[in-house]
C-alpha cells in the first residue's frame, strides 16, 4: 500500500517535471539549444498564477491560462532578443547566453518584488481526498495530473496534426530544406518557444498549488531536474520527455519514502550520470530521425 501511495505522489510530481521537460526537449529538437532560462520561465509562471489568484481573485483554470499566455509571450521575446542573433554562433555562445538570461530573470524578479517567498492560498480547490483501495489521492494531485495529461495530449495533437506542428517537425529534421520548401523558420522557432514556455508556465502554477511556497530562485532545481528528465527520455524526443519526467518523479518519491529525503534532489543527478554512462541517447533515443 505504501508503495502505491508513493507511486501516486511520484506521478503527480513527475507530471510537473514532464511539463517543464517538454520545453527543453522541443527547443533542443529544433535549434539544438539547451535553454537554461526555461526553469526561470517556470518561476515567472508560478508568480503570475499567484498574483492572478490573490490580486485578480481568479480561480485555478483562469490563472493557469493567463500564466500560460504571458509565459508564451516571454518565451518568444527571449528567443527573438537573446537567441535569434546567435543562431549561427557557436554552441557555447548560445549556452552562455542562456545562463545569462536565466540569471537576468531571477535577479530581475528579486529587484522588482524582493526576495521574500509567497504562499499559494490553501483553499484554491476543495481539500478532499479520494480513497482508491486504501491509497489516498488528494484532489490537488488529481487536478495536477489531469491538467498535465490534457496539456500533453494537446501538445501531441499540435505536433502531429496541425500545420505549425508539421513545420516544427520539418525544421527539426532539416532546417535548410524546410526553408527551401517555403516554411518560415523564424516563426516556427518562435512558436516552439511559445508552446514550451506556456507549458512551463502551467507547470509553475501546478507546482505552486502542490508545494504552496514560491520564491524567485525556485526555478533552479526543478529546471535542472526537468533537464535530467529530458535527457533520461532522450533529449529532442517528445514522448521521452513525458516518460522521463514521470519516472523521475516516481524515483524521487520512492527515495523519500525509503527514508533518504535529504537525497531526493541528489538522486536526479545520479540518474543523469547513470544515463550518460550506460544509455547516452536516453530511453527513447535510438537512431531516431524524427526528433519532434
Amino acid at each position: 500500500m505504501e508503495f502505491l501511495q508513493q507511486l501516486v505522489n511520484g506521478v503527480s510530481l513527475g507530471s510537473i517535471y514532464a511539463l517543464i521537460a517538454l520545453g527543453y526537449t522541443m527547443v533542443y529538437g529544433i535549434v539544438k539549444l539547451i535553454n537554461f532560462a526555461h526553469g526561470d520561465i517556470f518561476m515567472v509562471g508560478a508568480f503570475i498564477g499567484f498574483y492572478s489568484i490573490t490580486i485578480l481573485d481568479l480561480g485555478f483554470f483562469p490563472s493557469l491560462l493567463i500564466s500560460m499566455a504571458i509565459c508564451a509571450i516571454l518565451g518568444v521575446l527571449i528567443e527573438r532578443i537573446a537567441y535569434k542573433p546567435l543562431r549561427n554562433a557557436t554552441r557555447i555562445a548560445a549556452l552562455i547566453t542562456a545562463i545569462g538570461v536565466s540569471l537576468l530573470i531571477e535577479y530581475g524578479m528579486i529587484y522588482v518584488r524582493g526576495a521574500q517567498p509567497e504562499a499559494y492560498p490553501g483553499d484554491l480547490i476543495p481539500a478532499t481526498s479520494l480513497d482508491f483501495f486504501g491509497v489516498k489521492v488528494s484532489s490537488q494531485s488529481v487536478l495536477i495530473l489531469g491538467t498535465s495529461v490534457v496539456l500533453m495530449i494537446l501538445l501531441q495533437f499540435i505536433v502531429h496534426k496541425t500545420k505549425i506542428g508539421k513545420a516544427m517537425r520539418a525544421v527539426s529534421h532539416d532546417m535548410d530544406a524546410a526553408r527551401l520548401m517555403g516554411i518560415n523558420v523564424n516563426n516556427t522557432i518562435s512558436a516552439t518557444f511559445a508552446i514550451g514556455s506556456a507549458l512551463a508556465g502551467a507547470a509553475g502554477v501546478a507546482f505552486g498549488m502542490y508545494y504552496t511556497k514560491i520564491e524567485p530562485l525556485m526555478g533552479i532545481i526543478p529546471g535542472l531536474k526537468a533537464f535530467v528528465a529530458a535527457v533520461l527520455g532522450g533529449i529532442g524526443i517528445i514522448p521521452g520527455a513525458m516518460v522521463g519526467g514521470l519516472l523521475l518523479g516516481v524515483i524521487e518519491s520512492l527515495v523519500s519514502a525509503a527514508g533518504f529525503s535529504l537525497w531526493r534532489d541528489g538522486v536526479a543527478f545520479v540518474v543523469l550520470i547513470l544515463i550518460l554512462i550506460f544509455r547516452p541517447a536516453g530511453l527513447f533515443g535510438k537512431n531516431v530521425r524524427e526528433k519532434v
